[in-house]
């Protein structure tokens, strides 16, 4: 087991199709303590997402999880001061939460850039603030944000300019915290997915998706289980010497 005994928050995990889910449930599967977070976090969302590891683990397990409005820095700290009276410790982060929408520049509204950014953006920096302060103090501590490939190649595909400046600044955030903690042995990277089969790509047309998946030089879209693989590496020993790296995991997408 990679992970045993480590607590790992996990945050976007509510929707069972997401990345989120697929790596809580990978993590549980290698050992960790699991605390799942989203902003539709409640009792019946848990429970469904503990039923659905049971069900493919074949086994009983012990998950918490609560509601976090990653945009506001309070609910990102009550999170953490939550995390650390049931465990008492923390050793990695998986920020998975995020939106996505499309459009050209020029039709983009204030309110949407304002949406986009306060949850991709804005989210990511407090919720690694709130636990960055815990990782200070333990001189220990992981962080795995979720990109994305519309970052590097500058939209296009599902995200709009928008998406990609806000994951875009994902990256520079996550490049900061390595370069800023890494003396204390806290370690910070990111992974940059393409098309993966989660609700983010459910507005597509069938034509559309079609033409995309053609254009990836493995001629299809990426599973969740993938997605959370590579995170699983990052989070465990295995990547031990890696730090601001960014991970492309995209089917050859975008080779450079």
């Amino acid at each position: 087991m990679l992970l045993k005994d480590q607590v790992c928050i996990v945050a976007g995990a509510a929707s069972l199709r997401s990345i989120g889910y697929a790596t809580a449930e990978l993590f549980v599967e290698h050992g960790a303590k699991v605390v799942v977070t989203d902003v539709s976090m409640n009792e019946d969302v848990l429970a469904n997402i503990k039923k659905q590891i049971e069900t493919r683990l074949n086994t009983s397990i012990n998950l918490y999880g609560f509601q976090c409005d990653i945009s506001r820095k309070s609910e990102c700290d009550d999170l953490i001061s939550k995390v650390m009276a049931l465990h008492g410790s923390i050793d990695c982060l998986v920020n998975s939460a995020g939106i996505v929408r499309s459009g050209s520049i020029l039709d983009i509204q204030e309110a949407e850039m304002s949406l986009m950014f306060d949850i991709n953006l804005k989210g990511a920096f407090f919720l690694c603030q709130s636990v960055l302060e815990i990782f200070v103090k333990q001189k220990y501590g992981n962080i795995v944000n979720v990109s994305s490939l519309a970052a590097q190649r500058g939209g296009g595909l599902v995200g709009g300019a928008h998406y990609a400046a806000s994951k875009g600044g994902m990256l520079s955030l996550t490049k900061s915290i390595a370069r800023e903690f890494g003396h204390l042995g806290i370690r910070a990277n990111s992974i940059c997915p393409a098309m993966i089969d989660t609700p983010m790509v459910d507005g597509l047309t069938p034509e559309r998706l079609q033409s995309i998946t053609d254009a990836i030089p493995l001629k299809r879209m990426g599973t969740t289980r993938e997605m959370a693989g590579t995170c699983l590496f990052l989070a465990s020993e295995l990547s031990g010497f890696v730090t601001g790296a960014t991970i492309d995991v995209n089917g050859g997408t975008h080779i450079h």
